[in-house]
């Protein structure tokens, strides 16, 4: 049987472990997105109906252009919405990966 003490030490050692791995993990550096990616899968698979300067040239595809009400939301709303599609937008899941639209994503938050 375990006495108190060493029940006790034993938990702080686990506790000074996990904040330690904690730590590591929050300062390691975060994957950051790729702008010129971006801009490539944008150009690819985005800029025929969106435009090339995020201003739309297909009736009914909203402006991507900074500063439209569609950049607004956050990164994970725009993901989703690229992922599932809507209306005559296909939906890019399995298409592209979830990087892959963070960094178009990121290349559409430069466009003036």
């Amino acid at each position: 049987m375990i006495d108190g003490k060493a029940k006790s030490g034993a938990l702080r050692a686990l506790a000074a472990g996990m904040i330690a791995g904690w730590i590591a993990a929050a300062s390691a550096p975060a994957a950051a997105a790729d702008i010129i990616k971006g801009n490539r899968i944008y150009t690819t698979h985005c800029a025929v109906c969106h435009g090339a300067s995020g201003l739309s040239v297909m009736p009914g595809a909203p402006n991507l252009a900074r500063g439209s009400d569609r950049l607004m939301q956050a990164d994970v709303g725009l993901l989703a919405s690229i992922r599932g599609g809507k209306n005559a937008m296909p939906a890019y899941i399995g298409v592209l990966t979830d990087r892959e639209i963070l960094d178009v994503i990121a290349y559409l938050r430069t466009l003036r």
